[in-house]
């Protein structure tokens, strides 16, 4: 009778153990990208910029810090700084030299895929926006010298590859420098 349970249970086990060899051969498929069903966005589709913000006024920056390396200072327009259902933190940033020159510039940064494009930038004129300037989104650069993107991603505008808040959330953690960092305990 043991013998016979225990053919039974061999028998049985050749046969699940088969069954599970043919369902899937081992592959050399790389699963370094794989992503929960979950995790996948639909055919992700960026919000329309069909109207640009306001030049930035000096009553509206919002100073941050970049990196001690840099001569030069940055600032985003809190009035320009806008949180879209795409998960893309779109903002004007002015960035300044020692001697005064300004450069600004309507850009976004997406969340999920650590990515900047622009929108458009301050015209020759002083007086307007240039659009033509516009770029596609890029992968945001970590140069400690003057990567204000990936500072304004790392500290302020993005976490778990998502918005860290509505306009408001964001601003008012600029204004007090509390960064994401700062909020770990």
């Amino acid at each position: 009778m043991k013998a016979l349970a225990l053919v039974v249970a061999c028998v049985a086990t050749g046969a699940l153990l088969a069954g599970c060899s043919s369902a899937g051969k081992p592959t050399n498929k790389d699963d370094s990208a794989f992503t929960y069903l979950l995790d996948r966005k639909p055919n992700w589709t960026e919000n329309k910029v069909e109207v640009l913000p306001s030049l930035p006024l000096a009553s509206n920056l919002i100073p941050f810090d970049v990196s001690g390396n840099t001569p030069l200072t940055f600032a985003v327009d809190a009035k320009s700084l806008s949180v879209g259902d795409d998960g893309v933190v779109r903002y004007t940033v002015v960035v300044t030299s020692p001697s005064g020159a300004h450069n600004v510039n309507y850009e976004g940064i997406r969340c999920d895929t650590y990515e900047w494009r622009q929108y458009a930038g301050l015209n020759a004129d002083h007086d307007g926006w240039d659009d033509t300037v516009a770029t596609p989104f890029a992968r945001i650069e970590d140069s400690a010298l003057n990567g204000y993107q990936a500072a304004l991603y790392q500290d302020y505008f993005c976490a778990n590859r998502a918005p860290t808040g509505n306009a408001k959330v964001i601003t008012d953690n600029m204004r007090v420098h509390r960064t994401a960092s700062s909020q770990i305990h």
